[in-house]
């Protein structure tokens, strides 16, 4: 993940909380570089969801994280629970 870019989080949140925010994102970053695997990345989504239940939240983060990375976590999670995607998520 680059270095400087700001992952949206809430300070209300736990540590186990952010670092499951975080690596959420991350298997994000890796799907727009080299490739996350699918059932990883929907595991991770599970976490995030946990701690972001309320979709208005979600989309909130999610056009936050796209805006400093111009990667978007909606379009990578709806590839993933396609159907007929590979076993690696590979965003370009």
């Amino acid at each position: 993940m680059s270095e400087n870019i700001y992952i949206p989080l809430s300070m209300d949140w736990s540590k186990e909380e952010i670092v499951d925010v975080v690596n959420f994102y991350e298997a994000v970053d890796r799907a727009y570089h080299k490739g996350v695997d699918r059932d990883l990345l929907l595991a991770l989504y599970g976490k995030f969801k946990e701690v972001v239940p309320s979709k208005s939240e979600e989309k909130q983060y999610f056009k936050e994280y796209e805006e400093q990375t111009n990667q978007s976590p909606f379009h990578t999670v709806k590839k993933a629970r396609e159907g007929d995607s590979p076993s690696i998520i590979k965003m370009g």
